[in-house]
């Protein structure tokens, strides 16, 4: 028996879907949405008709039918307090993702379109490796701010899902190894893997800068900038998501206009991009002692290791702990219909979601 399975990934500015027949895909698409499509709506959870109705218009394009699926996955949104791996959408869920309490984010409208197709077709909707997927080890959540428990927070999907590409490779299952991943990205985070658990991660906002996003400041510097005046909150934020990191420095957060100023001789442009393979690398360092050294592999995937450049340099600073693979890509649409077919096919189960 073989399985069609629907995936979809909202982002900001596009809905990312593909439809898979077991490990096969059969099309994918990337459904740019414009500043001024957006500018119509007042918060994220607006977008749902609009961005459902794209949805169906690309099936329908591409000659895929509703009646054919077997089940839909979405990306999981900012849920907390809950696991990695698999999640069936239900009614607490779908509450807990429009409430104010929740970080409003695109990537919440997942489940809820993916819901809204499969109910009426009478199949499952699934959530697989959300964002807020927490395995951390209790040690590693503590502060020096007992008013703050650190939260793992990390890109879990794609790298879950590259960690159990190289163990399939080297002939063994995911939860006998141990890796380092590191997803570079518009924002990077770092997370170790621990026998198919991971137990430890440096979030976007923790560790080396990005194309867009300033990673870890001194605090110090960022209390005197929030009390300086010359900035509102908004401002700050935006500082620190969207336009920091090499866009602060460089006026872009393409990597590839990045590798070109280089080419043409751009010393400042060669700086900043070799001070993000630094600190990714260290970022990579930073993690080593959580696994005591027994690290398998050192995994660098996400879209901005398609740059040769930049994972030499960090491959030279890193290569000395364990073997380096560079997995470009985010190929998170694969990674859910992946995890969506395990449990299809029972070989993982996928608890109901309560509040």
């Amino acid at each position: 028996m073989s399985y069609k399975i629907l995936a979809v990934n909202p982002g900001s500015t596009s809905t990312k879907i593909a439809v898979y027949e077991d490990e096969k895909e059969l099309f994918s698409e990337s459904i740019v949405h414009s500043d001024e499509e957006l500018k119509k709506y007042q918060k994220v959870t607006d977008e749902f008709d609009m961005r459902k109705e794209t949805i169906l218009n690309s099936m329908n394009k591409h000659g895929v039918k509703e009646k054919d699926l077997s089940a839909v996955v979405g990306r999981g949104g900012q849920l907390v307090n809950i696991h990695a791996g698999g999640y069936l959408v239900t009614q607490d869920m779908k509450e807990k993702l429009v409430d104010a309490s929740t970080i409003e984010h695109a990537s919440n409208l997942g489940a809820l379109i993916a819901d809204a197709i499969a109910a009426p077709l009478g199949i499952p909707s699934y959530i697989y490796d959300a964002v807020g997927s927490d395995e951390m080890k209790d040690i590693a959540k503590i502060t020096g701010m007992p008013e703050i428990v650190r939260e793992s927070f990390c890109h879990v999907l794609n790298s879950k899902a590259m960690a159990r590409k190289v163990a399939a490779k080297a002939g063994k299952s995911y939860q006998e190894m141990n890796f380092i991943v590191a997803h570079l990205g518009g924002g990077i985070s770092v997370s170790a893997h621990e026998r198919g658990r991971i137990v430890d991660a440096i979030p976007s906002d923790g560790g080396p800068f990005s194309p867009e996003r300033s990673g870890s400041i001194p605090l110090n510097y960022i209390v005197d900038m929030c009390y300086s005046g010359k900035y509102c909150k908004r401002e700050m934020t935006k500082k620190i998501t969207g336009m920091g990191g090499i866009k602060a420095y460089l006026g872009t957060s393409s990597c590839l206009e990045v590798e070109k100023m280089i080419e043409a001789g751009n010393t400042q442009a060669k700086e900043i991009f070799e001070a993000e393979a630094y600190q990714i690398a260290k970022g990579i360092g930073e993690l080593s002692p959580v696994l005591k050294g027994k690290i398998d592999a050192i995994i660098l995937t996400g879209g901005v290791a398609h740059s040769k450049m930049l994972t030499d340099w960090i491959t030279d600073y890193v290569s000395f702990i364990a073997p380096v693979v560079v997995m470009p890509g985010e190929n998170e649409l694969e990674s859910l219909a992946a995890g969506a077919l395990r449990i299809l096919k029972g070989e993982e189960q996928a608890d109901p979601y309560k509040k």
